[in-house]
């Protein structure tokens, strides 16, 4: 489906103009903080609403499912619906909900709204970022874009959290959703007083009914499996088994459609005849995986291994935003004065998240925030250099009329690598845990002298307190085991901290090899084309 956006630059002002970049820049802000809430207060909030986990999780699946939805629905939104006004309504629809939210304890409504919440975020993300790529010439894209990856990258990853936690301790969970109505707000007024770019008056499409509908049945599905496939130890239950087969019977039956459809489908598949835009699509999975699935080891190892409080685990994400936001704009410096090409940045992100999983992987259970803290800047570092590089090479060579289905794309590829990567982070988790513990366990037996001192000793010092010996025998083997179980969590956190670093690894090669195989295909048929030329 192609998107009809006019490409020429508004004639605002230079201060409506900075306006109109600080608003959507809140705008993807009030996203960031909407699509975190759950990831630190999942326990207050299961236990405000009486919900048990099955029925918590909805809470999480229908706002990404939506919100992948919303992504690849917002092109043919933006070509029926003025890109600004657009925005600006996402955003305060994304207010409305999350104040809602706030005043609500009921799991149905908190459902519902937090599908709303997801649909008006995809909305907002695809269409602020494409408003800035229409209405600024390409020259100045480096700095902007890196100003929206603040909003829309940056805060999610870093400051969200560090507020979550504080909020979570100093009050309660609703000020969370509470904090977003101001934002949404400000943002929203902003972009209603600006000027931005005029929709092209061309002949518009209808919209694509059966594709959307199939492609939503289908990303509903994987969300699904995605989100809960380790909690049911995957295709050991029916359950995730029937629903990855109709998600990929969808999947099939969408791209079918799209391609009986002729150019008249809700996918723009004209995007994919730049090899720029195919090799960051593939590279934004990879980088997807590393956000999101680092995202959640980090604050997941110091809460659950270190007994971190929920503000000093949103906390260790905290400074490296800083340095996030320092590599964004030297990037952003690097390709727009210096005119270095955008993909030299790339492979220094990669190396500096490799050395911070690296060194992430030797934490053990005396860690504090002080032994983690480099890995977490280089992180920082590391993302920075990427993100800004693979959306710049994305989009920078694709025309106003697909822009839009692009950035769509590409934010639904980065969601779902993210998903992935996650889920399978999670899944070497748990298995690494349960695994742990069996050899561990092999290996502790009272017949081993270092066994039987320690739990001499422990019963000791339980009895010295007043317990009798039965009950201290009893409670030294408790701590015991409570002992490995904590070394197997330890151990697991480790090998999953290194299987992000190893992720780069396989990928780089398979990642410049796609790189190669794109160009030279696209030199063919550029051969091919001119030699039609020549003949005629």
């Amino acid at each position: 489906m192609t998107t009809a956006v006019a490409a020429t630059p508004s004639s605002a002002a230079p201060a409506t103009g900075y306006a109109l970049v600080v608003g959507i820049v809140l705008a993807a802000l009030t996203e960031a903080i909407a699509s975190t809430v759950l990831s630190l207060g999942r326990g207050d909030i299961i236990g405000d609403i009486y919900a048990t986990p099955d029925e918590f999780a909805w809470l999480d699946i229908g706002y990404t499912a939506l919100k992948l939805i919303g992504f690849l629905a917002a092109p043919w939104l933006m070509s029926r619906i003025n890109p600004r006004s657009l925005i600006a309504g996402s955003t305060l629809v994304m207010g409305v909900a999350c104040g809602i939210a706030a005043m609500t304890a009921r799991l149905d409504l908190l459902i519902a709204l937090r599908i709303i919440q997801g649909f008006s975020g995809g909305t907002l993300l695809v269409a602020g970022q494409a408003i800035i790529f229409l209405a600024y010439p390409r020259s100045r894209q480096p700095v902007l874009q890196a100003l929206f990856a603040m909003g829309s990258v940056v805060a999610p990853a870093t400051i969200a959290p560090a507020l979550h936690g504080w909020l979570l301790d100093s009050h309660s969970w609703t000020w969370i959703f509470f904090s977003i109505v101001p934002v949404a707000l400000v943002a929203a007024g902003l972009l209603l007083i600006t000027d931005g770019p005029m929709p092209a008056k061309t002949a518009r499409r209808p919209f694509d009914w059966i594709g959307f509908s199939l492609i939503s049945i289908t990303l509903f599905c994987f969300t699904y499996v995605l989100s809960q496939g380790s909690r049911w130890d995957w295709f050991e239950e029916p359950r995730i088994l029937w629903l990855t087969a109709i998600g990929a019977a969808a999947l099939l039956a969408f791209l079918g459609r799209q391609v009986l459809a002729e150019g008249r489908g809700l996918l723009d598949f004209t995007l994919f005849k730049s090899d720029d835009f195919s090799f960051a699509f593939v590279v934004s999975f990879v980088a997807g995986a590393a956000l999101f699935g680092s995202a959640f080891l980090i604050p997941s190892f110091a809460v659950s291994v270190l007994a971190f409080t929920p503000t000093a685990a949103g906390q260790l994400l905290l400074p490296s935003g800083s340095l996030f936001v320092g590599s964004l704009l030297v990037a952003a410096f690097l390709i727009q004065v210096r005119r270095v090409p955008p993909v030299a940045t790339v492979p220094c992100g990669i190396l500096l998240i490799m050395a911070a999983m690296w060194m992430l992987s030797g934490s053990t259970s005396e860690s504090g925030a002080d032994d983690m803290m480099a890995a977490i800047l280089l992180r920082g570092l590391g993302l920075g250099f990427l993100f800004l590089s693979i959306t710049l090479i994305a989009f920078s060579n694709l025309n106003s009329r697909n822009l839009a289905s692009g950035i769509g794309l590409f934010n639904a590829g980065r969601q779902l690598g993210g998903l992935i990567g996650v889920a399978a982070l999670q899944t070497l988790v748990d298995h690494s845990v349960a695994a742990n513990v069996a050899v561990l366990g092999a290996s502790v037996t009272a017949g081993v002298p270092a066994v039987s001192e320690r739990l001499t000793t422990t019963t000791a010092m339980l009895a010295a307190r007043g317990m009798d010996a039965v009950a201290a025998s009893r409670a030294a083997t408790g701590i015991l085991g409570r002992v490995i179980t904590g070394q197997s969590t330890v151990i697991a956190f480790d090998t999953a901290f290194n299987a992000v670093a190893l992720l780069f690894v396989f990928a780089a090669p398979v990642l410049v090899t796609i790189k190669i195989g794109l160009s030279r295909y696209t030199k063919a048929r550029r051969a091919v084309a001119r030699s039609k030329r020549v003949i005629t």
